[in-house]
Formats: C-alpha cells, structure tokens, sequence
C-alpha cells in the first residue's frame, strides 16, 4: 500500500523530477566524478606509466605542506585572512542590506543592487590591473594625486608588505561583499512587515527594529552562509592574492597563502601529485571545521543548523 502511494506521489511530480535530471547530471560529472582524481594525491604521476599505472608513495606527497620553512606563514595567513573576510564581509553585506531594504523608490534600490553587485563579475585579472591603476608607483592614483594632497610623500607600495593586509582585506570586501549583501537583502524584504508595524506603535525605533526584527530574523540565512565560508577556510583567493599583488616576491611574508605556495611549487617542481595532496588536505580541514561549526550551532539553536 505504502508503495502504490509513493509511486502515485512519483507519477504526481514526474515532470519536475524530469526536469531535475539535467542538474543532477551536471553536479555529477562537476563534481562528484572529479573526486576519483583524489588517488593522484597519493601517486608519483609518470606520465609514461599513467595514473592508473604510477608507483604508490602513500602520504609522502604531504610532507612539503607540513615540512617547509613556510608551512607555517601560508597557514597564518590563509586562515588569519579568512577569518577576517568572514567577518567583515557579514557586517557590510548585512548592513548594505538592511541599508537597500530602507530605500522605497524601487528604480534607486534596483540600480544600488546592480553596483554593489557589479565588483563580484568582475575578472580578478581586471581588479588587479584596477589595484594597480590605483597603487602604481610611477602613474598611480595615490602616489600622483591623494598623496601629495595631503602632504605624504610616496609611497612603494608594492615593495612594502605592512601594508598589504589591510588592502586585500578592502578589495576582498569591495568585491564580495555585494553578492552576500543580495542574499541577505532577499532574505530582509522576506520579512513579515506586521512586525516592523506592531514595534512601531510600540515606540521602537528604527535602530531598535534592526536589532530585535531584522538581525534574529535573517540569523538562520546569515548562518549558513557563514558556515560555507568557514568550510573554505583553507582555501583562499587565489586570484586576489597572486593578480592583485602581482606575485611581487617582497610581499610574500602577508600575502603567501597555501593556493599561491602550491601554485608557485607546481610551475617550480612540476608535482601535479603534491598539488593534489594539497587541494585534498585542505578540502577534509575543511569538511571537518564544518561539521565542528555546525555542530556547535546545533547546541545553541538547532534550527539554525545545515543539518
């Protein structure tokens, strides 16, 4: 009986399972059948012999993340940096949001959705050229023309590593924020406006809205998208930090992250195995922080929680 229903519910929906049939298929071959490539990060790969055919060094492929004089900068910083993009990230994007929910003319909202949107289509190639633009020694924007405004002489910024955390941090902002700011903005104007109206006549004001309306009520969105992020806490920009400095070797104390070491190792050693036991470590940190995250926020709030 309960298979007669359940094929009766099948034949029901049949069109929209036949039209889930090229997305699955999709995520398959995108992603699912990539990851029996993870056998490289445990092969010496000769070409003559193939994948298949390479030798077995079980971990050794490992060690050079672990054994290099830089192992530990690339991990300060990968994680120290996305710690930071995390966190910045989620109060501008949040409140951009809230910002762009104010706005009633419905032209002006739209078009400040486009231009907070924009800096997130734009080739990483393009910003680090627009970075440039802006820092150039010689025809920079700051060295010609902000800086002898204000009395500074200038200054070579790409030879001067202090600098560099805070503007990767103001480019990643810059050009990420926009695209979680549309997220929570949808997430904003989800909201019952009953509740903004009975506050109202009880004399809350707007700030206090925000606080007791707006944030609770998007927590479970601004939730999720957190915890993706900190699944890729190992993972980093690798356009912003090799385009965007444009590889200078004398920013690489704050600025080398894993991405740009294991790229750098690979068009040195030419180690497609090392580079695979890269990519694979930093997908089971990965994987294991998200389920410590989540975890944790299922103790303070199960409904919060990706599963």
């Amino acid at each position: 009986m309960a298979n007669g229903s359940t094929l009766k519910r099948a034949m029901k929906y049949k069109m929209l399972y036949i039209m889930l049939i090229p997305g699955i298929v999709y995520l398959l071959i995108n992603n699912y059948v990539p990851m029996l490539g993870m056998i490289i990060a445990f092969k010496d790969i000769n070409f003559a012999k193939g994948i298949l055919g390479s030798d077995w060094v079980g971990f050794k492929n490992f060690e050079y993340l672990f054994k290099t004089a830089d192992a530990y900068i690339i991990t300060r910083n990968t994680i120290l940096y996305n710690v930071v993009f995390i966190v910045v990230n989620l109060v501008v994007a949040v409140a951009l949001a809230i910002l762009l929910n104010e706005m009633k003319n419905r032209f002006m909202s739209r078009f400040y959705q486009s231009i907070v949107l924009l800096p997130h289509l734009i080739s990483s190639v393009i910003i680090g050229y627009l970075v440039f633009s802006l820092l150039s020694a010689e025809t920079g924007l700051m060295n010609k023309t902000i800086l002898p405004w204000l009395g500074i002489d200038p200054i070579m910024w790409y030879n001067e590593p202090g600098f560099w955390p805070y503007i990767l941090t103001f480019v990643k902002i810059w050009s990420t924020a926009g695209y979680l700011c549309i997220i929570y903005f949808a997430a904003v104007v989800g909201i019952d406006q009953e509740y903004y109206e009975a506050a109202t006549l009880d004399g809350a004001n707007k700030f206090q809205q925000i606080l007791k309306i707006t944030i609770p009520l998007i927590t479970p969105v601004i939730v999720i998208m957190t915890l993706m992020q900190i699944g890729r806490i190992f993972y980093s920009d690798f356009g912003l930090f090799y385009q965007v400095t444009l590889d200078s070797g004398v920013l690489l104390p704050t600025t080398n992250v894993i991405d740009t070491y294991v790229y750098r190792s690979l068009l040195r050693n030419g180690d497609i195995g090392m580079s695979s036991a890269a990519g694979l470590y930093q997908s089971i940190v990965g994987f294991i922080i998200i389920l410590i995250s989540n975890y944790a926020v299922k103790k303070i709030n199960p409904d919060n929680s990706l599963f």
